[in-house]
């Protein structure tokens, strides 16, 4: 292979360093990698603070899969802890489990209905199942109807309403429908193979990625202003402004983080609560849970859902419904006229991955360009 054909990724995040290492590992090929922030690790970064606790800058990002190449992948470059990750939701006053299982069903109601509706769900419904309310609402049982409607309004409605900025009626169908109540006991709010954190931090396993003779790191640089000519182009960023917005802009939420640092071990007994029906903010973060760090001081992020605006806050959460959707369509057809320019990653694709999923996603990407 060609050491000199030269590749150029825009963005240093997962995907981004994921296809330049494949790039320069296994192509023997020089990749520069550009990012207009400061940092590598895109919205994953975090750094310890004066305290010693582990901040993700970005919110909470927690690694989980069931795919044996990404965690093979990521392995090689960080060792990660055995966190488990679990949610903590504050429903009627209580203090309980999301999603919502057998456990928050004995939390937040009578015993003897809990009883009652515990019977009904493992009469019609296997255990260890994840059953959409939208399910409940079919059955003709009042005692589950009233359970649906329970979760979706002190779970679902409020939240939503909060995270996307409309009524949950203004939301793509699909999320609505995957709101599921958990028949277990299972407190877990992911049921992977493979969860953690990395030991040193998300950046330092980044920057790991990152480390190879073929590739060049250059931050706080635009791809506007990188007009050097280059082989072939792998872009994270957003696919609209690549285009300059040509057919309108992609919308997305944003989200930001009011951190705050208290003279206490603890703030709170979990790394996320959430506050469905209460307050502004959607959640409480709590970092130093994570990877079980030592200070005698706390840092929390309470997280405010907003309004993206270009120049002003981060693309967080493409917004899923038809129109957008028909939008993208548009810049992806416009993307395969390109020769040689490849979009990926959730600004890329317009769609929101899990950090495996991006792993994967530029993973796939790499076997099919090595062919071409």
């Amino acid at each position: 292979m060609n050491k000199h054909f030269r590749n150029l990724v825009v963005g240093a995040g997962l995907s981004g360093a994921t296809i330049a290492r494949k790039l320069a590992e296994e192509l023997n090929q020089e990749v520069v990698v550009i990012d207009a922030k400061n940092h590598v690790a895109g919205n994953c970064f975090d750094y310890r603070d004066e305290n010693g606790i582990m901040i993700h800058k970005y919110g909470s990002h927690i690694f989980h899969t069931n795919n044996e190449d990404v965690w093979s992948f990521l392995k090689r470059f960080a060792d990660f802890n055995q966190y488990m990750h679990k949610v903590v939701a504050i429903i009627d006053g209580i203090e309980t489990t999301i999603p919502f299982n057998f456990n928050t069903l004995y939390n937040v109601f009578p015993k003897t209905m809990a009883k009652r509706l515990e019977e009904k769900l493992l009469g019609r419904f296997s255990y260890n199942k994840k059953i959409p309310i939208l399910e409940f609402k079919k059955q003709d049982d009042e005692d589950l109807k009233y359970l649906a409607d329970y979760v979706y309004e002190k779970v679902f409605l409020h939240y939503t309403t909060k995270q996307w900025g409309v009524s949950p009626n203004d939301v793509d169908g699909a999320v609505t429908a995957r709101v599921p109540v958990y028949l277990s006991k299972d407190n877990r709010y992911f049921q992977d193979k493979y969860q953690g954190i990395p030991l040193q931090g998300y950046t330092k396993m980044v920057n790991n990625i990152l480390n190879h003779p073929n590739i060049e790191i250059r931050l706080g640089l635009k791809y506007k202003d990188c007009n050097e000519k280059w082989d072939r182009i792998f872009y994270t960023g957003a696919i609209d402004e690549f285009f300059d917005y040509k057919f309108g802009q992609l919308p997305y939420r944003s989200v930001k983080f009011k951190f705050e640092e208290h003279d206490r071990e603890f703030y709170q007994q979990n790394s996320v609560v959430n506050y469905p029906c209460n307050y502004d903010f959607t959640r409480i973060h709590e970092y130093k849970h994570y990877l079980n760090d030592k200070s005698s001081k706390t840092v929390i992020a309470k997280e405010y859902s907003e309004a993206f605006e270009v120049g002003k806050n981060e693309r967080y959460y493409p917004i899923p419904n038809d129109t957008n959707e028909t939008l993208y369509a548009k810049y992806k057809e416009e993307a395969e006229k390109l020769e040689n320019v490849y979009f990926l990653g959730r600004l890329g694709d317009y769609k929101y991955y899990d950090m495996d999923k991006t792993v994967y996603r530029a993973l796939e990407l790499f076997n099919k360009v090595k062919e071409e």
